[in-house]
């Protein structure tokens, strides 16, 4: 089993900074890809941005140039550094994790959330 613990969430002003964390732990061999995505209620979880094990990154357009996904493949952590955030950035946001638990074994899993919320 693994699990996904997320940090870092809270209240900020339109302009200020967060920084969001994600550890994963239990049985994992690898993780190749791990991401963060956002959700606000009654509407459809939406990609952030992702960072692959190599460290290849991808943005959603509305984040680009303002949040920075980083990852620390030794401590299985993936770092949300969000800058200039807007009140648009409002959401919960979820840690996701694509793990190979062993041979034959890839499978994805997703943290609890945490609440980001940004006041105008």
């Amino acid at each position: 089993q693994v699990q996904l613990e997320e940090s870092g969430g809270g209240l900020v002003q339109a302009g200020g900074s967060l920084r969001l964390s994600c550890a994963a732990s239990g049985i994992i061999f690898s993780i190749h890809i791990m991401g963060w995505y956002r959700q606000a209620p009654e509407k459809q979880r939406e990609l952030v941005a992702t960072i692959t094990s190599d460290g290849n990154t991808d943005y959603a357009d509305s984040v680009k140039g303002r949040f920075t996904i980083s990852r620390d493949n030794a401590k299985n952590t993936v770092y949300l550094q969000m800058n200039s955030l807007k009140p648009e950035d409002t959401d919960v946001y979820y840690c996701s994790a694509r793990v190979r638990t062993g041979s034959f074994n890839v499978k994805a899993y997703w943290g609890q959330g945490t609440q980001v919320t940004v006041s105008s």
